[in-house]
């Protein structure tokens, strides 16, 4: 069911040449531990002022727009929520708008998913992902994918998380360090003091 969903999307996504990458769960069972998820997360290379676009290719999807107003909705939450009958998944498009979003889809990892091609999120671009979300299942999510994972680009993650402490104010980093060391990597994290 959850392959039928992601290479629908997939399809309909490169039909119209518009950039994208699966995040959140989806993405956690491919670099981490398997766990159970009802929703498919799906960052757009396009900004709300397509969401008219977006809209028609969720119905070409046969997935149903659970927003009343959806190009209202786009504009103030720069997400599009959607339901899948066939699978009984939720589907979330969402818009992006900065520089950050625009390199990571770039940077994202291509897996073939029953002979589909499907653009995940790379390991780095979760964690960061993970991080700045940073409730107790993100912070889950971090640890198993930094175990799962020895050759994640921390210097990577560690650019990104800094440019977002400054602009969220949240201690970021230190989130980051907090998980390496209870994931047993001290010293990926003792090049954070």
């Amino acid at each position: 069911m959850l392959e039928s969903l992601l290479t629908r999307v997939a399809k309909r996504l490169d039909e119209r040449a518009i950039p994208y990458m699966v995040i959140g769960g989806q993405a956690v069972l491919l670099y981490g531990e398997p766990r159970h998820t009802k929703d498919v997360d799906i960052t757009l290379g396009v900004g709300p002022e397509e969401a008219a676009q977006i809209i028609d290719l969720a119905a070409a999807c046969g997935c149903q727009v659970l927003a009343e107003a959806p190009v209202e909705f786009v504009q103030q939450t720069l997400v599009l929520p959607c339901a899948d009958p066939e699978s009984g998944l939720r589907l979330d498009l969402v818009f992006s708008f900065s520089p950050y979003e625009q390199e990571a889809i770039a940077r994202s990892t291509v897996v073939s998913v029953d002979g589909v091609p499907v653009h995940f999120a790379t390991k780095e671009d979760l964690l960061i992902h993970k991080i700045v979300a940073g409730r107790p299942r993100d912070i889950e999510d971090v640890r198993a994918v930094l175990l799962k994972n020895p050759d994640v680009d921390l210097d990577l993650v560690r650019h990104w998380l800094a440019q977002f402490e400054k602009a969220l104010d949240e201690p970021l980093l230190a989130r980051l360090q907090s998980v390496l060391q209870d994931a047993g990597r001290e010293d990926d994290s003792a090049l954070l003091d």
